[in-house]
């Protein structure tokens, strides 16, 4: 199978369809989330969708739905600080959900003692417009050295949404799941977004190795910069913190397909002449499930 042809059967599997299960369950405890928010503060807030649903960057093996909550900038409806929103918006989705607190979301997961604790993929985001436009917002950083961050949601989405890269970031998220390295998904999706920039026309698979090379051969983290806010909120340490796992990953990802092929990074996937899109991603889907050869560095 041509290496073109293998990357897009892997991105077929990882794709969720609107009417699969796990999409449907997603929308239907959106629609809870947001009820139970609306049963509280009323109309007030500007409840959206963001995270990879709506950036297109959804894998099938790790997915989210972002809920942004914002307060109008002249409302104390939550409170009258950034914490106290933050504070106010957890003890509200408490009612229903355990809540895990994250820097700037709430983490739901099931309360019920037959499903406890199953993660929801659903992150609930609080925040307050900054002014009347309702576009850029300051979000609570619970723990962090700067008590807020300036950002702006549509922003995010569009440059990642619309950056003709979207494939490559898809696949780089897996592979990154894969080797379960821990840096923060929305600053790994700039960083690739930076380092694919002039190279949209190349084929698949160069971009992917052109970004595991560029973090191989990087003398250190790679500068990630907020679009939304780039003087405002440098990046760089939430790719720094896994720095060195990541560029292990990399130099040991490239190594294997120079020995092996790129069926040792994402599983192999057969090859049958005659068989339709539909049976290739069903192939794909169980293949992509065989765990790196014994020969993979899994740092």
């Amino acid at each position: 199978m041509e290496t073109k042809e293998y990357l897009e059967s892997v991105l077929s599997a990882q794709n969720l369809a609107d009417d699969s299960a796990e999409l449907k369950d997603l929308q239907a405890r959106r629609a809870a989330v947001e009820q139970l928010i609306r049963d509280k503060y009323g109309s007030v807030p500007t409840i959206r969708y963001g995270g990879s649903k709506a950036k297109g960057t959804l894998i099938k093996e790790s997915y989210d739905l972002d809920i942004v909550c914002y307060l109008p900038c002249d409302s104390n409806a939550a409170g009258d600080t950034l914490e106290d929103i933050y504070k106010s918006i957890r003890d509200c989705l408490a009612e229903s959900y355990y809540v895990e607190e994250k820097t700037s979301a709430l983490r739901i997961r099931s309360k019920e003692v037959t499903d406890y604790r199953r993660d929801f993929h659903i992150d609930v985001v609080p925040g307050r417009f900054t002014d009347e436009k309702k576009a850029d917002c300051f979000i609570y950083q619970n723990g962090a050295e700067k008590c807020r961050r300036k950002t702006n949601l549509t922003v995010h989405i569009e440059h990642i949404r619309d950056s003709g890269v979207v494939d490559a970031i898809r696949l780089l998220k897996l592979w990154k799941t894969r080797r379960t390295i821990r840096t923060r998904q929305f600053a790994f999706e700039l960083m690739i977004v930076k380092l694919l920039e002039g190279k949209k026309s190349k084929p698949l698979a160069e971009q992917l190795t052109d970004v595991w090379t560029e973090i191989k051969d990087s003398s250190g983290p790679i500068k990630v910069e907020d679009p939304a806010n780039p003087n405002g909120n440098d990046l760089s340490g939430i790719v720094g913190d896994s720095w060195t796992v990541l560029c292990s990953a990399a130099t040991s990802t490239l190594e294997s397909i120079k020995q092996v092929g790129w069926e040792t990074v994402f599983g192999a996937v057969s090859k049958v002449s005659g068989v339709s899109t539909a049976e290739r991603a069903y192939r794909a889907a169980i293949a992509v499930n065989v765990p790196n050869r014994p020969w993979c560095d899994n740092a």
